[in-house]
């Protein structure tokens, strides 16, 4: 079912539940070696990155960094996709998640949570502005940044790191690395640097070509993965996220529950679902049903729903905001407020 070495390591429970799979038998058997997997030491690290500036870094504690998995640029980047017409796509499912990126005057674009699990970053222009769609699955966050920054035009690739569960990324010009849930660089010369959200949301399929039947979405990649199968079975129902020793959300709120984070502060799912519209903080966010979890069913399109999210401020337009699993909300934003 999985390429072993593409893919991050699964939790055991997923793991043991598609023992059958030999690729699955390579999970166990990385499991078996993450002691050495996850050291956390710099100097070690410097053979993998050579072009890193590992003196600068805004990180106090190293051990926070783990491997995923697999190394750098094991789980492959996706640079300039081919792009088509809305209605010629082929294998997406209604209900399945894709990223929206509307760009004034330009077409607006899909790009299909199927394929960004298996790549995690598309890097691509629109209208001259260049930008990286990220996916991070074991946060649920979905982020589009501006790729222009003082230091020039970064073109991002994935680490094979994570600190707090969440995907560090890197980019190939300095080779800085990136936490991908807040936008900044945390090592090496752009530490500090943060990059600009633009606005950009997760909806169903159906929702996107219904409203853009105009529209275009990123084609199949031509890599050779299981696009659609998510590898993370139940994820988003376990108690604990995977990789993850930090403090979990308070009031109550589960670890893997999804909130809505805007700027610093978050708006629990299950409270919109509730109320379908929320004013608040000078904002509206409302939901509608429609949209299946990436991180339920082995099949995307099938799993269950968990909404469509749109948040706007008071003069309407699309604000940036990321629907992430509440514990990578606590982590980086351990003060932040609770809605």
């Amino acid at each position: 079912m999985l390429t072993g070495s593409h893919k991050r390591v699964a939790p055991l429970r997923i793991v043991l539940k598609h023992w059958q799979s030999v690729s699955m038998f390579r999970y166990v058997i990385a499991l078996l070696l993450l002691p050495t997997a996850l050291w956390a030491d710099p100097s070690f690290w410097k053979f993998e990155w050579p072009n890193t500036d590992f003196e600068t870094t805004s990180l106090e504690n190293w051990t926070e960094v783990l491997s995923g998995g697999p190394p750098k640029d094991g789980i492959p980047a996706l640079d300039d996709p081919v792009m088509i017409p809305t209605g010629t796509a082929q294998g997406l499912t209604g209900r399945e998640p894709v990223i929206t990126v509307e760009i004034a005057g330009q077409t607006p674009r899909a790009y299909p949570i199927r394929y960004l699990t298996w790549h995690e970053i598309v890097n691509d222009t629109v209208g001259g502005v260049p930008i990286a769609v990220t996916f991070c699955p074991l946060c649920n966050s979905g982020i589009t940044f501006d790729r222009r920054t003082e230091a020039g035009v970064l073109r991002f690739g994935v680490s094979g790191k994570l600190r707090n569960s969440d995907m560090i990324m890197f980019d190939r010009e300095t080779e800085s690395w990136w936490q991908q849930a807040v936008g900044t660089g945390i090592v090496g010369e752009l530490t500090g640097v943060q990059l600009v959200s633009l606005p950009s949301w997760m909806e169903s399929w159906d929702t996107f070509r219904s409203r853009n039947p105009d529209g275009l979405v990123m084609a199949e990649p031509d890599f050779r993965r299981n696009y659609g199968q998510n590898p993370y079975v139940q994820y988003d129902s376990s108690f604990r996220p995977f990789l993850f020793s930090g403090d979990l959300p308070p009031h109550d709120i589960p670890a893997l529950a999804r909130v809505v984070r805007v700027g610093d502060s978050a708006w629990p799912m299950t409270r919109l679902a509730n109320e379908s519209e929320i004013t608040e903080n000078g904002i509206t966010l409302t939901w509608i049903e429609g949209q299946a979890s990436a991180l339920d069913s082995q099949n995307i399109g099938e799993g269950r729903d968990v909404g469509n999210v749109r948040v706007r401020d008071a003069s309407g337009s699309d604000l940036a905001h990321d629907v992430m699993l509440a514990f990578a909300f606590h982590a980086f934003w351990p003060d932040g407020e609770w809605m």
